[in-house]
């Protein structure tokens, strides 16, 4: 029974970095009604930028706060030059300049950065720490941390501030909030800016993980379960999601693994997401769509 705690707390730690590359979907989605598939590149273009001025001899803190200035400069770009063009346009216009975005954003990242795979150090042990006779990764509390305070704080900003009401109108209705003197415009560059934080948040810590390479923007990937079972709208959600798929995939892979084969982890996640479709395809957290005929 220890052993199976030890793999459930393990899965519900590692869980919570899908949660964070989730966390910049629902972002999006709430604020535009469009899934943006340009999230994976963001993480990456993020990485790939701090660790790029890191590995120059810049200070951390000062990387990260020229890495982040350079993520508002990109959403800045992004909704002057392609949402403002799109505004009211059909969801699957915006998803795909969101695709094509994605494109640019990686092209970009390798004319500017490079294409070499580099080793990102944030100064954080991955050796187990034991914990009640289990043992954990130092990495996986710590990352568990950050996307607790991330949570906190992006609940705060949406739930108690005026950014956050005019968020939530311009999600229900754009046309509307523009009636009543919501800015479009300012609301999606405030979004975007803080999917670029998460971005940035998400992709130091993968890249601590698994090296700052271009198959870091496939991180998207795994993320997708955990939107559809957590719900495309909920902050909260997108975490509940991770949890959930963090949990069952590294139980399924020890517990059910050995009797049917390996490699379980990296399709069973979608196997629950199809399960949860069926059943509540808004997912745990969603809202329904109603429309009116």
């Amino acid at each position: 029974m220890e052993f199976f705690f030890e793999v459930l707390l393990g899965g519900l730690l590692a869980g919570v970095m899908y949660s964070l590359v989730a966390i910049g979907f629902v972002l999006i989605y709430k604020a535009s009604g469009v899934f943006n598939f340009a999230q994976g590149s963001m993480v990456l273009f993020a990485a790939l930028t701090f660790v790029s001025l890191l590995e120059r001899g810049i200070p951390f803190w000062l990387t990260f706060a020229i890495t982040l200035l350079t993520m508002v400069v990109l959403a800045w770009a992004i909704e002057r030059f392609m949402l403002r063009k799109l505004v009211n346009r059909p969801p699957i216009t915006l998803f795909m300049a969101t695709l094509g975005l994605s494109y640019m954003i990686e092209g970009l990242a390798q004319a500017v950065w490079g294409a070499q795979v580099h080793g990102l150090e944030l100064g954080i042990s991955d050796e187990p720490l034991e914990l009640g006779g289990m043992l954990l990764s130092q990495f996986d509390i710590f990352a568990a941390g950050v996307a607790g305070v991330l949570v906190i704080f992006l609940s705060w900003l949406f739930n108690k501030t005026r950014t956050g009401i005019s968020l939530r109108a311009v999600a229900d209705d754009q046309l509307a909030a523009l009636a009543v003197g919501i800015k479009l415009q300012r609301i999606w560059l405030i979004v975007w800016a803080v999917a670029g934080f998460v971005g940035l948040v998400a992709g130091l810590l993968w890249g601590a993980r698994l090296g700052v390479q271009f198959s870091l923007s496939l991180v998207v990937l795994k993320a997708l379960p955990v939107l559809i079972i957590g719900g495309f709208t909920s902050i909260g959600g997108a975490i509940v999601g991770g949890l959930i798929i963090g949990a069952s995939e590294k139980l399924a892979e020890v517990f059910i693994g050995p009797i049917i084969g390996g490699g379980i982890e990296n399709w069973f996640p979608y196997v629950l997401a199809l399960v949860f479709l069926l059943v509540r395809p808004a997912g745990i957290f969603g809202e329904r769509a109603i429309e009116r005929v």
